[in-house]
């Protein structure tokens, strides 16, 4: 009989996520100032080289909204809505700060609503342009130099080439951590279940950099080894492309449902990970370029791939999906699930477009709409179940 492994990174990591305040209050205890960030678009190395934590807010999809109806409208997206209801609730107290980014509309309405309503020490918002045209790159530079300098008055410390240079390095060295661990899904079946990587990204997006780095070291070791409690072969080998999943329960559904689930395009996963900052000789220019050109999110505008004045809807669809269909060669995909929030305009109007690239390029898939709930889990079973075994 082969002895069991214990995964000591894993079950850290499901502590971390199971609490995910619980590391950020034990540092601002030793006197570490931390700053609350919301999606991709906020730059943390600019954070992180100011000696700030870096702390991903997220909802919470099992707590009823009660008093965000006060001052955001019902019919908005209510992922942003909950965040909005637990900062009310005071369960963000404990951060110093928070940046918002432009998102999409509603995202950046709430970083104006939050810094009415929930007064914090610092607050800084971030107007990430939308278009990938060069004069923006150059927008998206002066935009970090003012928010630079806000770090710095806010912290009476000055952010110096070395530090920047060096919190660059310490992401970098994350994103690539975060990529051989998404390399542990492509083994048929994979040594890594999406549950327990669902739960190591949101428990690395919970702590300083250089731990998350140490944690992701210690699961990506454990895991290496494991012999047994790792996941059985199923029939389908899912990715997921959606606009928000921070709750384990969501994978819970696909995976207990004959699928493994193996890669995934959302914010909480690959499309925070799979880009680096280049190294350039000014570190904004590096920072500007990747986190306006790189990052792959539907609120950003890429153009036409049309060479003249007459566009090719076909090869549009390659520009903005094709790295979809790289995914799942690389990871042996056989069908992909679409998911959008409820009333998350800038994925939902995205879903015509991409259901049309994937049917042309030969790969299943099934769209579910929910309202980021709960209650919506069970009729979510059920579409994917049928999808599933559609696929046998």
């Amino acid at each position: 009989m082969v002895a069991r492994v214990e995964s000591k990174g894993l079950k850290r990591a499901k502590e971390l996520y199971q609490d995910r305040p619980q590391r950020v209050k034990e540092l601002k205890a030793e006197g570490k100032k931390v700053i609350g960030y919301l999606h991709l678009y906020p730059v943390l190395e600019l954070l992180t080289a100011a000696d700030l934590v870096p702390y991903a807010m997220l909802g919470d999809m099992r707590e009823p909204i009660t008093k965000a109806d006060s001052c955001l409208p019902t019919i908005v997206c209510p992922f942003l809505r909950s965040i909005m209801d637990i900062g009310l609730k005071g369960r963000y107290d404990f951060l110093d700060g928070v940046v918002m980014a432009h998102m999409c509309e509603v995202g950046e309405k709430l970083a104006h609503v939050w810094r009415t309503y929930i007064h914090l020490p610092y607050s800084f918002f971030l107007d990430t342009p939308h278009a990938t045209y060069d004069s923006a790159v150059k927008q998206h530079k002066e935009q970090l130099k003012v928010f630079k300098k806000s770090l710095e008055s806010s912290t009476g410390k000055e952010i110096t080439l070395e530090k920047l240079r060096e919190a660059i390095k310490l992401h970098n060295e994350q994103r690539a951590l975060v990529r051989e661990l998404y390399d542990l899904r492509k083994p048929d079946p994979p040594l890594i279940s999406g549950v327990e990587t669902l739960q190591v990204l949101i428990a690395t997006m919970s702590i300083p950099v250089e731990e998350g780095n140490d944690l992701l070291r210690q699961v990506i070791s454990d895991v290496k080894v494991r012999r047994d409690g790792g996941p059985e072969k199923k029939p389908a080998r899912l990715l997921l492309w959606g606009s928000m999943i921070d709750d384990t329960a969501l994978v819970e559904v696909i995976e207990s449902v004959g699928a493994n689930l193996v890669m995934d395009d959302i914010w909480v996963g690959s499309s925070a990970y799979f880009s680096d900052v280049e190294v350039t000789e000014d570190p904004l220019d590096g920072l500007a370029y990747r986190y306006l050109m790189k990052l792959k999110c539907p609120r950003t505008f890429r153009g036409s791939a049309a060479t003249d004045k007459k566009r090719d809807y076909m090869k549009d669809l390659e520009k903005r999906f094709g790295y979809l269909r790289d995914y799942a060669r690389d990871w042996n995909v056989n069908g992909i699930i679409l998911e959008t929030i409820r009333y998350c305009d800038i994925h939902g109007y995205e879903v015509p477009g991409l259901r049309d690239y994937l049917d042309s390029v030969g790969l299943p898939n099934a769209y579910v709409e929910h309202d980021y709930s709960e209650a919506a889990l069970a009729p979510i079973r059920t579409r994917i179940q049928g999808f599933v075994e559609v696929l046998g």
